[in-house]
């Protein structure tokens, strides 16, 4: 999992991509590709 300041970039990179706030913190997650994941905050 990566943590990035900005998770719109890495959003647009997959179209399966979806953006999710859990706890206070933003989460990229991707079911197919899992190689997606990232964390903000």
């Amino acid at each position: 999992m990566k943590i990035k300041n900005s998770l719109k970039a890495l959003r647009s990179r997959h179209r399966e991509n979806r953006m999710v706030r859990r706890k206070g913190r933003v989460y990229i997650i991707n079911k197919s590709n899992p190689r997606f994941k990232a964390r903000q905050g």
